[in-house]
Order: C-alpha cells, then structure tokens, then sequence
C-alpha cells in the first residue's frame, strides 16, 4: 500500500516542501497518448490525506475505484497538471521523449511550483532543474505518485472510450490501446488508425 513514508522522510532531511509525485499511463499502448500526472499533496493537512487514504497504485484498484479517487484527488491535492502526447509525437520522437514531455507539462501547471520531484520508474527529468528521486514501483511506494497514477491512468482511459465509437471495429473502450488478442486481429484486418503509433512493431508489420 502506497504511504507517505517517502514524502516524510524529504521533508525531514531537507528544505523542500512542495514535493510532487509523477507518473504516466500509455507508454506500452499501441495506440493513443501518453499521459502523465504530477501531484502534489497536502502534507500539512490530516483531514486532507485522511480523505485520500484509498489512494494506491492505480493498476491495483478497479476502474470504478480510480474514478472515485480522481475526483477526490482533484478536490483534495494542493496542486495537479496532467499533460500528454498524440501517437504523432511519439511516432517522431520516441516514446520515452514523448514520457518526458508529457511528464515537463504536468510539472509546469503545478501551482505552487513543485520544489521537489518523486518520479515513478527509473526516469529522470535533466530538462527540469529540481531534485528529484526516480523510484523503481513507485506508484506502490508513494502515496504522490500513487494519485499521480490514477490521475494518469483515468484521463487516458477516459481519451481511449470517447475515441471508441468513431474507431468501432477496434475495440478501443475494452482495451484502451493496449495490444490484445482483439486488438491485435482488428489491426491485423483493418490495418491502423491516425491514432496508432505507426512506429511500433505491430504497424510496422502491417504497413509493410
């Protein structure tokens, strides 16, 4: 279960006390955006973090508990930015660029400013010129990348199921992108969509 054990131990051992938690949804998708959230929690306020007690890795709760914890999320965070970006930038940069751009713009719409940052996995943010820990199952570790995760992960969702019905044979709402036996037989007879990321190897395939 996701605490506040790392937050407490950065704000024993040092200055910083806007610390934000990082993480995205969509990197491993065939199709879509990548999403990233950064939040920021308030560590000073009990009742706050009480209401926010369910907050855990989002792979880990149904889809109907991360909807309930966004908004709670949203109403309780001291800040929240979420960014992202289309399969088209990914498909020209990389994904683990697009990860960084989307993470860069989450970070800038935190107000306050983030004066620290707790990032899930092992990426590290050199454009942003703050301290910043990479923590390898973060979003199970930290109680900010944790709301980070859910925040992520139901504004990608939520992106995938409004595309769904102008890309019905798909399948988009099921499986939000990710590549699934059902996804994977539409791309193989209907071949890819704008919304693809024509650069990944099961496109690269089909429009050989």
């Amino acid at each position: 279960m996701a605490t506040l054990e790392i937050e407490t131990a950065v704000l024993a051992a040092t200055p910083y006390r806007y610390i934000a938690g990082l993480d995205e949804a969509g990197r491993g998708a065939l199709a879509g955006p990548v999403v990233a959230a950064a939040v920021m929690l308030p560590l000073d306020n009990p009742d706050a973090l009480d209401a926010l007690r369910e907050v855990n890795d989002s792979k880990q709760l149904s889809a109907k508990k991360r909807d309930v914890l966004f908004d709670l999320i949203t109403q309780y965070a001291l800040a929240y930015g979420i960014g992202l970006e289309s399969a088209e930038v990914i498909d020209e940069i990389g994904i683990l660029p697009a990860t960084k751009l989307a993470m860069q713009t989450a970070v800038s719409q935190l107000r306050p400013a983030a004066d620290y940052l707790l990032i899930d996995g092992r990426i590290r943010l050199k454009s942003i010129p703050l301290p910043q820990q990479a923590i390898i199952r973060g979003d199970s570790l930290s109680l900010s990348i944790a709301a980070a995760s859910i925040l992520a992960k139901v504004t990608r969702d939520r992106l995938m199921i409004a595309l769904d019905p102008h890309h019905l044979p798909y399948g988009f709402a099921q499986h939000k992108g990710y590549g699934t036996a059902m996804h994977l037989a539409a791309l193989e007879k209907f071949g890819p969509t704008p919304h693809h990321r024509h650069s990944f190897a099961p496109m690269r395939h089909t429009l050989l």
